[in-house]
């Protein structure tokens, strides 16, 4: 996963989008969900570009790291109805919505969601959970997969800009959501607990961080018992154990 150096900062792309555009980083499938509880599903992919949190360990860092990424040749304006007609053309029941963090977006994902919801599809969301979701999209969306980001995972960035304990609380008691931890190592099982208690989190996945397989499955075995014996989920990356590292699957 992509370095972010020291003093590198997300430059949002400043296009201009009408109330019906989004602005699209790439759109994929059919493929599975990789991670969670919907892991192995056939699903479609929309990733949104943008993102509020600099994470040094960011697999897409092409959706707002504009250090190291053109941002402008990155995003492409898409708008809700081609969205739409394409994601309902394919041979999947489920749409994931990711990211970048789509809740920057979610002014105008609101009529995306619905109609992929009206058309019969279900919905998930991947949000770093730091933007608390309106209630329109509340009400729409199949699933919120909230991945808070540990210390290990944001370094540099301060708690107070990764964890919002009023989102995080607001995602615990909508109902919609799970909580899904990015873990490099046993110790940050323990700042899982810690954050599970403070906002009473449920239900909670730990997930091995990794690139390549090799690396998933040696992080996977390390955490599999501690994390059990902490009540906790286990959900490896399946696309990467498939397809490794690469982009669009």
């Amino acid at each position: 996963m992509g370095r972010v150096h020291p003093g590198r900062a997300e430059r949002p792309v400043t296009i201009t989008l009408a109330d019906d555009e989004l602005l699209v980083a790439e759109k994929f499938g059919p493929t599975v969900q990789g991670e969670g509880p919907s892991i192995g599903r056939r699903a479609v992919f929309i990733r949104l570009m943008n993102c509020n949190l600099t994470c040094e360990d960011c697999d897409t860092p092409y959706t707002w790291d504009g250090a190291r990424f053109d941002l402008d040749a990155e995003g492409t304006v898409n708008s809700i109805n081609d969205l739409l007609a394409w994601a309902t053309a394919q041979p999947v029941d489920l749409v994931v919505i990711t990211g970048g963090e789509p809740l920057v977006q979610q002014r105008r994902l609101v009529a995306l969601v619905q109609g992929l919801v009206d058309a019969g599809l279900q919905v998930e969301i991947e949000t770093n959970g730091t933007i608390a979701p309106a209630p329109d999209l509340l009400t729409s969306v199949t699933r919120f997969n909230v991945s808070p980001k540990l210390s290990s995972f944001g370094v540099g960035m301060p708690t107070s800009k990764r964890i919002k304990g009023r989102v995080l609380g607001h995602f615990a008691a909508s109902g919609r959501a799970v909580f899904k931890f990015v873990v490099s190592s046993i110790a940050d099982l323990d700042e899982i607990t810690e954050l599970v208690a403070n906002h009473d989190l449920t239900p909670v996945y730990v997930m091995p961080e990794g690139r390549t397989a090799e690396e998933v499955t040696r992080r996977l075995a390390e955490i599999a018992d501690p994390a059990i014996e902490r009540g906790f989920h286990l959900t490896t990356r399946l696309h990467v154990l498939v397809w490794g590292d690469q982009r669009g699957r």
